[in-house]
């Protein structure tokens, strides 16, 4: 193997991220691999940044295929597909097997296990923080419009139904949005990480108190 690990497994990874929807397109592995690396360098401790960087970069390869119902769980199918891939590539097989836990263990489901290693806890980390913040919130508006809108399901809202005069909604609104962001803040393992996160709760804690602002200014015209 001649290529670095990290600039390899972006060029390994990419096209499968052709046919992605924009919440976990290849700019999603992009900023999960930048905020992962970010937090590797606050992290006071050895950490493995090439082995990192791969697995952010790999981590959401099986997500297309999900979506389309090809496969039933992204995380399983990428972590064999990536392993294949790495050696192919003559990756060493300690250093494929400590992609695979990371990727394997990434999601907040409840068939991914915990992350073990530092690396696999800064992936998490790093994946659930790309859905805090500014970004993030924009990040998980995609998400619930991508399972809103498949077939035979309504749209989700923007707003918050509990809110208005108007008859109630089953639709997912804005609400979600906030437990979801806030569920995945209170699972982050590391330090870098929560600490990375309260930043982004406090700007989401103004953008929600400024949407429940505009709701009531709207609701008195």
């Amino acid at each position: 193997m001649t290529q670095e690990l990290g600039p390899l497994a972006r060029t390994l990874s990419l096209p499968y991220y052709e046919d992605a929807l924009p919440a976990h397109d290849q700019f999603h592995a992009k900023r999960v691999r930048d905020i992962a690396l970010r937090l590797a360098g606050d992290y006071d401790g050895s950490v493995d940044r090439d082995v990192l960087a791969a697995s952010a970069w790999l981590h959401d390869i099986g997500r297309p295929r999900e979506r389309a119902g090809e496969i039933d769980d992204h995380d399983e199918w990428a972590t064999l597909e990536a392993a294949q891939l790495l050696a192919a590539e003559g990756v060493a097989p300690d250093r494929i097997d400590r992609i695979k836990h990371c990727i394997r263990a990434h999601s907040i489901r409840t068939s991914s296990p915990e992350p073990k290693t530092l690396e696999a806890k800064l992936l998490f980390d790093a994946d659930k923080l790309d859905a805090a913040g500014a970004r993030g919130l924009v990040r998980l508006a995609c998400i619930v419009g991508e399972r809103s809108g498949r077939m035979g399901e309504k749209y989700a809202v923007i707003d918050d139904t509990s809110a208005t005069d108007l008859e109630s909604s089953a639709s997912p609104d804005i609400a979600l949005l906030q437990d979801w962001a806030q569920e995945r803040l209170d699972m982050l393992y590391t330090q870098p990480g929560r600490r990375l996160g309260r930043t982004r709760q406090e700007f989401m804690d103004e953008f929600f108190t400024q949407f429940a602002n505009e709701i009531g200014v709207m609701g008195e015209s």
